[in-house]
């Protein structure tokens, strides 16, 4: 792991776990960007060329940002289909997730319970197998719920030559396989701790949410040689103000109302795709109105307890 001193001065304080949290799924990602890359058979990054400004990146939240609705209820529905957990659980996070699109924001104590639930499930199964659970989900359910409006946001920067990367409390393995789906250049996520490929049923520090995705995105920007103030980053919820606040180029998507009026004070750019309102701003790239190639996200494996 590395050192403290990797990170750049922060505009924000970020709490010892969330600086783990972050170092940890920058980590991760910049090591699976690596893997790819190595890997015989896929295409190398190099598919993306740097044409425009290689200290430019991208940032893009997942849940209500990148797709419809909550990733975890979409994942909680092909873990049910493979008898994960009973029924009455698979209810009661669908009421969760109804809840989630009415309200347009994320309840802490639910994501508590989520993310105590999640390590319950996946201690003791290896990582391969969530892996390529989330490959198969991603079909089953997610490939139409990709918001075409974001999705284009973020070709515009791939087509620019810049890197695009998800930051989302889902674990890094699975945005992972969002990300490459995608076609991204990887993903930050929450780090699971695992021991020869076997999950411990512990993190590495929290869930990559509020301030770790701002210190996700910090550590990354530093090793990868970035220039904060000339990276974006899209998110629909208040909990991302600490990750918007560090890039030059901030977009509200889908804003929930803290956030809509944070960004209408700072004069940053907003695009709302669920009833097509136009932004707020002039200034959204001309390729948000064009329809997105086809994909999906898979999710993150935080559900309710299987019962054993």
């Amino acid at each position: 792991m590395a050192a403290l001193g990797w990170l750049t001065p922060r505009r924000r304080s970020a709490t010892a776990r969330s600086v783990l949290a972050g170092e940890a799924s920058a980590e991760a990602a910049r090591k699976s960007s690596q893997e790819v890359e190595e890997t015989p058979g896929t295409e190398p990054e190099s598919q993306f060329p740097v044409l425009g400004d290689d200290k430019a990146a991208a940032f893009f939240d997942l849940d209500n940002t990148v797709m419809q609705g909550a990733a975890l209820f979409h994942f909680g529905r092909g873990l049910y289909k493979r008898k994960f957990f009973e029924t009455r659980e698979l209810a009661k996070f669908a009421w969760q997730q109804a809840w989630f699109r009415l309200a347009g924001v994320e309840d802490p104590e639910h994501m508590q319970e989520a993310r105590d639930s999640a390590l319950s499930i996946v201690k003791g199964h290896r990582v391969a197998e969530l892996q390529s659970i989330g490959e198969e989900i991603y079909d089953e359910y997610m490939a139409e719920r990709i918001w075409p409006g974001t999705r284009a946001l973020a070709q515009a920067h791939l087509d620019a030559g810049q890197k695009v990367w998800l930051v989302t409390a889902a674990p890094v393995e699975i945005a992972q396989v969002i990300a490459r789906r995608l076609g991204l250049t990887g993903a930050l996520g929450t780090v699971a701790e695992s021991v020869d490929g076997v999950y411990t049923g512990k993190l590495v520090g929290e869930p990559l949410h509020g301030p770790a995705k701002a210190e996700a995105v910090r550590a990354l920007a530093a090793a990868e040689g970035l220039d904060l103030s000339r990276c974006a980053a899209y998110s629909d919820s208040h909990n991302d103000i600490p990750m918007l606040s560090l890039v030059g180029h901030p977009y509200a998507i889908n804003p929930d109302t803290k956030l809509r009026k944070h960004a209408r004070q700072l004069d940053w750019r907003l695009r709302d795709y669920r009833t097509g309102r136009k932004a707020a701003k002039v200034g959204i790239p001309a390729a948000a109105g064009v329809g997105a190639v086809a994909g999906g996200t898979a999710a993150a494996i935080a559900l309710h307890k299987r019962r054993r």
